[in-house]
């Protein structure tokens, strides 16, 4: 297995394309196993974000992705962990911060027992990292503006907190001397949380608890996971969400919200052209090693 340094100037690296399909084989085989229990228990799920890219522009993966980006109302979600853990437990394992404190993220991953995919920034995190789908739980936003800043303003704070907990020098969208300074500021920030025994799960709780705070209201226009980048890269409205439709993704068939469009023309722009080479993101691995078969 070969990872390459692409250039000094990037900080991802480059796989091989036998290794990186071999990724994706397996990436796929989660994605249809996921897809079969979800089926076969009526939960609703759909591709996003890049995979919703791929689909569209490539009729599959994007090239050089290494990963699967599935979302899921919080209902259906939370029915699918309990799931997962009675029917698929022998191949599977459900990674977030409630089953493996260390794991500093708001995303639940479906791991691939026997299996290890750690990237570069969490190369230090205490968990069983293996080769996974990425699950995307979306919540309820009030609908009255106020209150809806409130939530996306405390969900995303408290997920960046959790990540300084975890990790004292996350990946930053800056170089040079603005990154030594972000990274000084990170730093200092994680190194007072663990003096002060900050809890990892109570941060994760703080999150969650801003992410679910309207999910007892009947209805809202709009589902969101406010714990990315930015707190309304996941933004969805409800009415451009169903009826879900199905693309081609490889050589299966994926739900996709009825208007991917406009969510990804948020998030990306003009997804369907082609980034330049020093835009095709990947997920740093760091430790790859694939299943004994």
């Amino acid at each position: 297995m070969e990872i390459r340094k692409k250039n000094k100037k990037m900080e991802f690296k480059e796989y091989d394309s036998e290794t990186l399909q071999k990724i994706q084989q397996l990436e796929l085989e989660i994605l249809k196993d996921f897809m079969d229990i979800c089926d076969r228990h009526g939960l609703t799920y759909f591709g996003i974000a890049g995979t919703g890219i791929g689909a569209l522009r490539h009729q599959g993966f994007i090239p050089w992705d290494d990963d699967i980006d599935v979302a899921m109302p919080r209902d259906d979600f939370e029915k699918l962990l309990c799931l997962v853990e009675q029917e698929m437990g022998e191949k599977y394992l459900i990674m977030n911060t409630e089953h493996y404190p260390d794991y500093p993220l708001m995303t639940t991953r479906l791991t691939m027992r026997g299996t290890k995919f750690k990237e570069e920034a969490l190369k230090n995190i205490d968990a069983p990292m293996g080769i996974f789908l990425d699950l995307y739980p979306l919540d309820k936003v009030s609908d009255n503006p106020k209150e809806a800043r409130r939530q996306a303003r405390d969900a995303w704070f408290w997920s960046k907190i959790l990540i300084l907990r975890g990790i004292p020098f996350p990946m930053v969208g800056c170089s040079g001397w603005k990154k030594k300074v972000v990274h000084a500021i990170c730093g200092m920030a994680h190194l007072f949380l663990k003096i002060c025994h900050v809890s990892k799960l109570w941060i994760y709780r703080k999150a969650y608890e801003a992410e679910t705070r309207y999910n007892h209201y009947d209805k809202t226009k709009r589902l969101d996971f406010f714990c990315d980048t930015t707190p309304y890269m996941n933004l969805y409205y409800v009415k451009d969400i169903y009826p879900l439709r199905k693309l081609p993704f490889e050589d299966t068939q994926l739900n996709f919200p009825c208007n991917i469009h406009r969510n990804l023309t948020a998030m990306y722009g003009d997804y369907m052209q082609l980034p330049p080479e020093d835009k095709r993101k990947n997920h740093y691995p760091y430790e790859l090693e694939f299943p004994g078969r």
